[in-house]
């Protein structure tokens, strides 16, 4: 009898590679070897008709946008899910001539066979859509400094002039100033359309600065509610925003075993060269979850400049040098995320004296 990856039996696999309109599977029988199969709409209807049909001891599909809530649907059928990870050396492609939809399917069957699949962790459909709408306030944060950028842009290519630097351009007596040189774009000349451009923009930065407003204020009310993102915002340079995205993005502290595990989530884990007598590490894989390394990224720098602690172990790691100061920024990273992911295994929060650093050097 062969065994799955958790370790039970499977003797009907379904491997489904995922389509936006229609989905192609493939059953294996691992008694007898055959195989079926067909494609699959991706409403609720016809998938709840494909493992009625199939009868399935266990459903493979890859990672990807639909993999989530394939995921649940499948779960909701009474039927065991595996999402596979397609970045492992396993899933790669090489030196074939033929590669179709009906060929992913299939060799995702066989690979979860062999127990060849490395499993990815799909989190509850609740976190799902708090990691969205984390993502889509990093988006608006993204689409204001574009509108300001290009706000700076027009008045510089048309009239010359240069907007303060920081945030002075965008206080409310700058504001005022602004918008009193401008106009709405129907009424601009030819030869001052440049008004129309920065009145345009500026009704869109308000636009973007309410919709923003709107998303903090439902995350802070979810903040509020949990203990563990103010766990993790007892970390110097770790606000609650960076908290909510630390703890919903870890999703859950017990099932990393180790601080390696964790780094490796998140991407921070260097690459690994290894032939011969040739043993190097790279640079960071960047395999995990991008916002968490965004957050991660904001928070150590305001950790150096915030806490002395932090900043002694960001001059130790670089070496008193400006070439080091990215290695120095991301073993920071690192630092924090497995600091918190500690915070949240233990129940606890965080003690400076924990933190063990040498001084800076002269």
């Amino acid at each position: 009898m062969v065994e799955h990856l958790e370790g039970g039996p499977a003797m009907r696999i379904l491997g489904v590679d995922l389509g936006q309109s229609k989905s192609a599977w493939v059953q294996l029988d691992s008694t007898t070897g055959e195989l079926q199969q067909g494609w699959v709409g991706m409403d609720e209807a016809a998938w709840r008709h494909l493992l009625d049909e199939r009868r399935p001891d266990q459903v493979v599909v890859e990672s990807g946008p639909l993999a989530a809530r394939v995921h649940d649907l499948v779960v909701a059928g009474g039927v065991r899910v595996l999402v596979a990870d397609t970045n492992q050396a396993a899933w790669s492609w090489k030196h074939v001539k033929r590669k179709t939809d009906l060929d992913d399917a299939l060799k995702l069957a066989r690979l979860a066979l062999l127990g060849q699949i490395n499993p990815v962790h799909v989190p509850a459909p609740a976190v799902r859509q708090l990691r969205a709408l984390l993502e889509y306030r990093r988006a608006l944060l993204a689409e204001r400094t574009r509108c300001k950028n290009r706000i700076r842009a027009v008045l510089l290519s048309s009239t010359g002039e240069r907007l303060p630097a920081g945030k002075l351009a965008w206080s409310a007596t700058a504001r005022t100033a602004l918008a009193a040189r401008v106009k709405p774009l129907a009424a601009c000349a030819p030869e001052e359309l440049w008004r129309g451009l920065i009145h345009t923009e500026l009704h869109h930065l308000d636009d973007v600065a309410q919709r923003l407003a709107e998303v903090d204020a439902r995350l802070a009310q979810l903040q509020a509610a949990d203990s563990d993102v103010a766990r993790v915002a007892s970390l110097p340079g770790v606000g609650l925003l960076t908290a909510q995205v630390i703890v919903t993005v870890l999703d859950g502290a017990r099932r990393f075993a180790s601080r390696r595990q964790v780094s490796a989530y998140a991407g921070l884990t260097p690459r690994r060269f290894q032939s011969g007598e040739m043993d190097r590490s790279g640079r960071i894989s960047k395999r995990g979850n991008r916002l968490l390394r965004w957050a991660l990224n904001q928070a150590a720098w305001v950790a150096v400049r915030c806490s002395s602690e932090w900043r002694d172990l960001y001059l130790r790691l670089g070496g008193g040098t400006k070439k080091r100061r990215k290695q120095a920024i991301v073993a920071l990273m690192r630092k924090l995320l497995v600091v918190a992911w500690a915070l949240l295994r233990d129940q606890s929060r965080y003690q400076p004296q924990r933190l063990k650093v040498r001084p800076a050097a002269a």
